[in-house]
């Protein structure tokens, strides 16, 4: 009976070996799985076209304050009833192509160096000539 016990755990073993080799040596180059492909990368959203903020008064004038004179000039003559052409024609072309609010600046500038003494109806003088020239600057704006 022993030598049954014997074969039969040969048996058993050999069962066992061919149970666990038979399935690799029937694919002997089993290629390897591929790894998914990464998602593919979204596409970022173009930014929002940006306007340019509302460009704030740089503590200074673009402008030279020397070819500003005759639009003060103009000014002056503001404070006393005389609006129209005459004022736009002055400044208008002095101040095209800057930015508003700097286009105040400038004009407030001008007037300190001039030294006009038309300190009560200045930002209603310079608020006038400004939009005679289609410039907005804002109710809140003062002169430095």
């Amino acid at each position: 009976m022993a030598k049954n016990h014997r074969i039969v755990a040969l048996l058993l073993v050999a069962a066992t070996l061919v149970a666990q080799l038979a399935p690799a040596a029937a694919c002997p180059s089993c290629p390897t799985p591929k790894p998914p492909p990464p998602p593919p990368t979204p596409v970022p959203c173009p930014p929002p076209p940006s306007s340019a903020p509302p460009s704030t008064p740089t503590g200074k004038c673009p402008l030279n304050t020397l070819k500003l004179l005759a639009c003060v000039d103009a000014l002056n003559g503001l404070v006393h009833a005389v609006i129209g052409a005459k004022a736009s024609e002055k400044c208008c072309p002095l101040l095209k192509g800057v930015a508003d609010l700097d286009a105040a600046l400038c004009l407030c500038t001008t007037i300190k160096a001039k030294a006009l003494s038309i300190n009560l109806v200045l930002p209603i003088a310079i608020e006038v000539l400004v939009n005679e020239c289609h410039k907005n600057v804002p109710a809140s704006f003062q002169c430095p």
